[in-house]
């Protein structure tokens, strides 16, 4: 699959083949026939010209120039099934055709299937028309170069995988742009690969310059906010999404990044912005997602759970809600039920260093040091060892009786924590007292 940013971009350059004049070879040697279901075509009379075509086929079915207006037709009336296989037929007959070529990997890209478009694509941008000069060479040429550079920018996963290439994008644009000037879309996609490549001043500049040619631009808006976002200029980015929601209110995507702004900036708006959207969105699962992070952080515990609750539903096997269910499970000291929730997604995905954290949490709350140390060892592989961390360990092996470890851990803890937490220094300067002074 092609990413949704990506998807939005070939929707727009693998325009159907309506934008692309029929044109074909001089008339010279064409049958009546072919003459006359083209010049229906030429005023969009599909259905006076696609009989003829037909009637013509059945006898010459290998007359190249014939299936291609055959294949715009259904191109031209969104049968991409049938355009498809008459484009590739087309191409047995005459494989030099850069009409056919071009308009299959347009209508391929069109189609999502981005990974067969491609090649299709990359062919015609080297080929010639056969056309007397009807066809828009520039105009087609330009298409599958935007088309090409979409894909190269934004790969292309599952079966024929595209890597991503953002150099080999940018050379895609730069040769679109010598062929027609440039567009929104060619400036949020150089925005884009700027900011792939790390140069978020870059992208910055483009995104404002998409801005200036249209205010009400999603794409550039979004765009923008990311990269503040990225940048941390949380201020601007706030300014930027406010603006931008009033003008479009049923955006998620800046919905979210307002509601992530506000978070960063640690103001208490992300919670009833999301509220509202989620109120109006229920089955916004991704927002529903961010509001139950958002209530557990507002120390909501019980609300947020019922929405992780309701997205396991539909998703009980993912890992990152598992760990925010038994996270609030803690919070609301359901420490047994927490440690399944927990134990629940070590086993979905083994390197979720925060679901053994809540195994080994949990486990010591109810009494299972064993467990405790078992999901401490396999934490660590994953995460960093922290102060509250060796204070866990050294109270797991306390309560073993392993004293020769115990000790270790508790002067580990002493030795990181350094006064940031009183209480538990307390208890561990009393415990050593204790094991360091019996033999």
């Amino acid at each position: 699959m092609i990413c949704a940013v990506g998807a939005r971009g070939l929707a727009q350059e693998a325009s159907s083949a309506q934008g692309v004049p029929v044109a074909q070879e001089p008339a010279a040697g064409v049958s009546a026939e072919v003459l006359k279901a083209e010049a229906a075509m030429q005023t969009g009379d599909w259905k006076t010209a696609e009989p003829v075509l037909d009637s013509w086929l059945a006898a010459h079915g290998e007359d190249g120039r014939a299936l291609f207006d055959a294949a715009y037709i259904a191109d031209a009336q969104g049968r991409d099934a049938d355009a498809t296989g008459l484009y590739r037929k087309a191409l047995a007959v005459n494989s030099k055709s850069f009409e056919a070529e071009v308009s299959l990997g347009l209508l391929l890209a069109r189609m999502g299937r981005a990974a067969e478009a491609r090649p299709a694509l990359w062919a015609a941008t080297s080929m010639e028309p056969s056309a007397d000069g009807a066809f828009d060479l520039k105009a087609a040429k330009a298409k599958a170069w935007r088309a090409l550079a979409e894909i190269d920018a934004h790969g292309v996963e599952g079966d024929g995988e595209v890597a991503k290439d953002p150099a080999q994008a940018s050379i895609d644009l730069l040769e679109a742009l010598k062929l027609s000037p440039e567009n929104e879309g060619d400036t949020l996609l150089a925005a884009s690969l700027a900011e792939t490549s790390g140069d978020l001043a870059g992208a910055e500049t483009a995104y404002r310059k998409a801005l200036k040619g249209d205010a009400d631009s999603g794409g550039a808006a979004t765009g923008l906010a990311h990269v503040l976002i990225e940048e941390k200029k949380y201020p601007e980015a706030e300014e930027l999404l406010t603006g931008a929601l009033k003008r479009q209110p049923e955006s998620a995507a800046m919905t979210a990044q307002l509601a992530a702004v506000y978070v960063a900036e640690d103001k208490s708006d992300a919670l009833p912005l999301l509220v509202g959207w989620h109120a109006k969105h229920p089955q916004d699962a991704v927002l529903t997602r961010m509001l139950a992070g958002v209530e557990a952080d507002a120390g909501e515990y019980e609300k947020s759970d019922v929405l992780y609750v309701e997205l396991l539903t539909s998703k009980p096997k993912d890992g990152e809600l598992l760990t925010g269910h038994g996270q609030n499970l803690i919070r609301q000291r359901r420490y047994a039920e927490a440690l399944k929730v927990f134990e629940e997604a070590t086993a979905v995905d083994e390197t979720n260093g925060d679901a053994w954290n809540g195994v080994a949490f949990a486990s010591f709350q109810t009494h299972q040091p064993q467990i405790t140390i078992h999901a401490l060892t396999v934490r660590s592989k994953y995460l960093p060892d922290s102060a509250i961390i060796y204070f866990l360990w050294a109270t797991a092996y306390d309560t073993l009786h392993d004293k020769k470890q115990a000790v270790a851990y508790y002067h580990r803890f002493l030795e990181s924590s350094a006064g940031k937490l009183p209480d538990q220094e307390w208890q561990a300067k009393q415990r050593l007292a204790l094991m360091e002074k019996t033999p």
